[in-house]
């Protein structure tokens, strides 16, 4: 099995060899289409037949016929007809390519083979040529005929220039006729020549273009012609151009006709232009061999530029190529007409005279007669032997001058360098004529404008149209006017200096016999579009709820329009837009129904009737209070404030309230206590040497005394009886220095010696608050039960701490000053002075 399955591979591999070698499926597979090529779009059929018996290695298994349309599959009916033949059938419903091949297939054991092909061609009929026109050239007589050809058929199509020359000379083209040879263009190209040898001049020959492809022929329309009818002649050349004196309009031109056609008939034609001519004028009928001619017509001082050409007689062949372009300047006349002008008054500063402003218009072409070399405005008319005074003489077509007082009329000529117009008389008229009905103006194109007007309920004698551009500037335009002569006209077209986008104020003057109407004014645009930019907007005011914004009105020069309107944008953090539009007169606007404590971003959006443009954005927040809310919040501020100080002093003036919130507490620096002194510690101070006297302080001695039950201390100023030494308590002062002193305390033994204890004790301090301090604050107490007294007695105001102490005296820990207990609230203030002696002793 495993030997088999191996060798399955190799068996396929040979039967396709076999398939693919050469030979071997050129009787094994035929394929056939209806037909190779077909009409673009239309149905195609094919057959694909497998003969089992000639395709070797196909009869081990059963044949799957596919196809291919290109690298498309393609689905097909497969049956089996007689002799193990496979046959399978494809139909293309819509074959839309140009050109494509067809592809037969065949499967077998899992493997695609093609086996036959059919190539396929799609496309239209040929186009029937159109335009055909031939010309013979007489510098080798031959006869080039050109056509355009029409729309591409996508197949291989031939095209040929056919004609018949005449059977007799008499007879005439004939309609249909075979053709006897012909001209093949070169590929590419739509035209083709005959030669001279092949034409019969002076005859009628029929000549016609043929187109043919697979799927037809085409022909174009037959031309009949005389080839000599058609010959391309050599251009005539001018020779000279003079005008006809003297003050005339006529000119006299000399030509010569090319030396090809000399022995022709001919019939030429003139045209001539001035350079503000839009098109040429032409002149016809003209016999080429008189070589001369006059005309008349033309314009004094004025530039033309004169061309000819030539053909033949019989009028049927063609033209020859214009001949090159001869100037000529005309002679000039005096101007002729009267002046269009118009003018301004205004009485002159000193009161004496009249300020004119006159402008006028520049004489047509038909009157100017040559080029105007200046104007002249005089006071009066000229007369034989004298000028009048000249007020102006100038080039431009505007002056200023000043005449005199009750000048009413003012005259204007224009010269040239043949002489001098006839004045025009320009009469100064008073402005109190009725003005116009209504006025306005819309556009007539971008450098344009219609001005539409009604006529007032007096008919004028004509009109004067005024415009300006605005903003104006200093100088103005001075050609920016126009007169309307019709007095019954109620329109107009202006078009000097009219630009798109920008505005334009017209004014329309009514001019009576005696008096000059009182203007009416409009404004208009050419073109409008979208302002440049928007106004840039201001917080003029905000509040909680709402705000004022305000902005400044747009430039003329950057509104490119008539303002229509403006729109306001206002959105909150969650997007939440609104808007609000508002006529264009308006420069502020109040947003309201805002959220307290809430950022907004606004802008303002200014439109015309083309469009509108947005400006940059406004941030603004609102607050938490209005000014309002701020202003009350911070007066009962001020109001409890006040309440609270004047019910302080109120309670400060008040004892009684005061006792009930601030209760006394006594001072003990300022005590009894502090201030006592026993009469025994009075007697003598003790004089201890080597201490300091420092600054002023309050000595405080204590002493507190346990008697025997019953017995009555001695009265005042009387001396004590005597007692033993041991029964009583040993109390010394020592210092002189009022701010030092010395307790001492001890136990004493009652009367039957039982050791019942006596507390005795010495303050030494430094005062209460205000008192002095001084440097070393000691406070001793002592709580033995012996005796303290020595044997032998101490001398009368000797203290035994000097004799006792020692620098070891505190190391123990005992009979070392301590400072005061917290459970001594009146001792806190009593210090133990003197310790600047105890220089042996370390306190804790």
């Amino acid at each position: 099995m495993a030997r088999r399955g191996a060798g399955t591979p190799f068996l396929l591999q040979l039967s396709l060899l076999l398939l693919l070698r050469p030979g071997g499926t050129l009787d094994c597979a035929v394929v056939s289409v209806g037909s190779p090529i077909v009409p673009l779009g239309s149905a195609v059929t094919a057959s694909c037949t497998i003969r089992s018996k000639l395709c070797r290695g196909l009869k081990q298994g059963k044949v799957r016929i596919t196809w291919m349309l290109d690298n498309e599959p393609m689905a097909g009916s497969q049956y089996q007809s007689l002799g193990d033949t496979e046959v399978s059938n494809l139909t293309l419903p819509r074959f839309n390519r140009t050109q494509a091949k067809l592809w037969c297939c065949v499967e077998w054991n899992g493997t695609k083979q093609r086996v036959g092909v059919a190539e396929i061609q799609a496309g239209y009929p040929p186009a029937k040529p159109f335009n055909l026109s031939c010309a013979l050239n007489l510098s080798d007589y031959g006869l080039t005929c050109r056509w355009e050809q029409g729309a591409d058929s996508h197949l291989p199509t031939s095209v040929t220039l056919k004609w018949v020359p005449p059977t007799h000379p008499s007879r005439r083209c004939r309609s249909r006729a075979p053709a006897a040879t012909g001209c093949t263009p070169r590929r590419g190209h739509s035209h083709c020549t005959v030669p001279r040898r092949l034409l019969q001049l002076y005859r009628q020959m029929e000549f016609w273009v043929s187109a043919t492809n697979a799927l037809g022929t085409a022909e174009s329309e037959r031309l009949c012609l005389d080839p000599m009818d058609v010959a391309k002649l050599d251009p005539p050349a001018l020779r000279s151009i003079q005008s006809i004196p003297f003050q005339t309009d006529c000119v006299a031109l000399a030509w010569e006709v090319a030396r090809s056609t000399a022995h022709m008939e001919l019939q030429c034609e003139l045209r001539y232009r001035a350079p503000e001519d839009p098109t040429w004028a032409l002149v016809t009928n003209i016999i080429g061999q008189a070589r001369t001619m006059q005309h008349c017509g033309f314009l004094f001082g004025t530039q033309y530029r004169f061309q000819m050409r030539c053909r033949r007689s019989s009028a049927r062949g063609s033209w020859s190529e214009w001949s090159l372009g001869t100037n000529y300047t005309t002679h000039e006349k005096a101007p002729t007409g009267k002046l269009d002008a118009w003018w301004n008054t205004r009485p002159a500063g000193t009161g004496r005279g009249l300020e004119v402003q006159l402008r006028w218009k520049a004489p047509q072409r038909r009157e100017a007669n040559g080029q105007v070399l200046g104007y002249r405005v005089t006071l009066g008319t000229r007369r034989r032997g004298r000028d009048p005074p000249t007020v102006c003489n100038t080039t431009r077509t505007h002056c200023n001058f000043s005449a005199p007082v009750g000048t009413r009329r003012v005259y204007l000529s224009a010269y040239n360098t043949a002489g001098e117009s006839a004045e025009t008389e320009v009469v100064l008229l008073e402005s109190k004529g009725q003005p116009l009905a209504g006025l306005r103006a819309v556009s007539g194109g971008e450098h344009s404008l219609w001005v539409h007007w009604e006529a007032p309920p007096v008919p004028p004698v004509a009109y004067v149209l005024e415009w300006q551009r605005v903003p104006w500037e200093p100088g103005g335009c001075s050609t920016c006017w126009q007169m309307e002569r019709d007095g019954a006209a109620t329109t107009a077209l202006i078009r000097g200096g009219i630009e798109p986008f920008q505005q334009y104020n017209i004014s329309v003057h009514p001019l009576y016999k005696d008096a000059v109407g009182v203007p009416a004014h409009t404004a208009a645009y050419s073109k409008q579009k979208a302002p440049s930019h928007a106004p840039k907007l201001h917080l003029k005011s905000i509040s909680k709820s709402s705000a004022e914004l305000c902005w400044d009105p747009l430039p003329i020069e950057v509104q490119n329009g008539f303002i229509i309107s403006y729109t306001i944008f206002w959105a909150n953090n969650t997007a939440e837009v609104s808007s609000a539009t508002m006529n264009p007169s308006l420069s502020s606007f109040v947003i309201r129904d805002l959220r307290p404590s809430t950022l907004y971003k606004v802008h303002i959006m200014a439109s015309t009737v083309v469009g509108g443009t947005n400006g940059t954005s406004l941030t603004l927040v609102t607050p938490v209070l209005d000014d309002v809310e701020i202003q009350f919040l911070f007066l009962t501020l001020g109001l409890i404030f006040v309440l609270l100080i004047l019910l302080l002093i109120c309670i400060q003036k008040n004892g009684r309230v005061k006792q009930q919130f601030w209760p006394s507490v006594p001072d003990p620096a300022n005590s009894s206590l502090g201030k006592w002194v026993p009469a025994e510690l009075q007697q003598e101070p003790l004089q201890v040497p080597g201490v300091r006297e420092p600054g002023l302080a309050t000595i405080s001695t204590v002493t507190v005394l346990e008697r025997a039950a019953g017995k009555q201390p001695p009265a005042r100023g009387k001396e004590p009886p005597p007692e033993p030494p041991v029964s009583q308590p040993y109390v010394r002062q020592e210092g002189a220095a009022p701010t030092q002193g010395w307790a001492a305390a001890g136990p004493a033994l009652g009367t039957g010696g039982t050791g019942e204890t006596v507390q005795y004790a010495r303050v030494v301090g430094d005062g209460y608050k205000g008192q002095q301090h001084g440097r070393a604050r000691l406070y001793l107490r002592s709580s033995s039960t012996q005796p303290l007294l020595l044997d032998p007695s101490p001398k009368p105001y000797e203290n035994l701490w000097f004799h006792q102490a020692s620098p070891d005296c505190c190391r123990g820990g005992e009979g070392c000053p301590e400072d005061l207990p917290a459970t001594f609230p009146l001792l806190q203030g009593l210090r133990i002075s003197g310790a600047e002696e105890l220089q042996d002793c370390r306190a804790f």
